[in-house]
């Protein structure tokens, strides 16, 4: 699985998102769309962070960490 958070600088959400996913021990690649415009042509976020999992834009902005844990398929708890 290839999780990529797509960011922006100065984004506080983003964090957010990468400390979720840092207590769940998935890792993740951190893609500033402002370095890599190409990125925006592929998945046209409107709000950072973007949330791209095996090459499909899942989330934008900050999901529950319930719905993040789904779709990165952790086992339950």
């Amino acid at each position: 699985m290839k999780v990529e958070i797509l960011t922006t600088p100065s984004c506080v959400n983003c964090s957010v998102v990468e400390r979720m996913l840092d207590e769940m021990g998935v890792s993740y690649d951190v893609i500033d769309v402002t370095e890599k415009p190409e990125y925006l042509e592929k998945y046209p976020i409107y709000t950072a962070p973007g949330v791209v999992i095996d090459g499909k834009l899942e989330f934008t902005g900050v999901p529950s960490k319930k719905k993040l844990a789904e779709k990165v398929k952790l086992p339950a708890r």
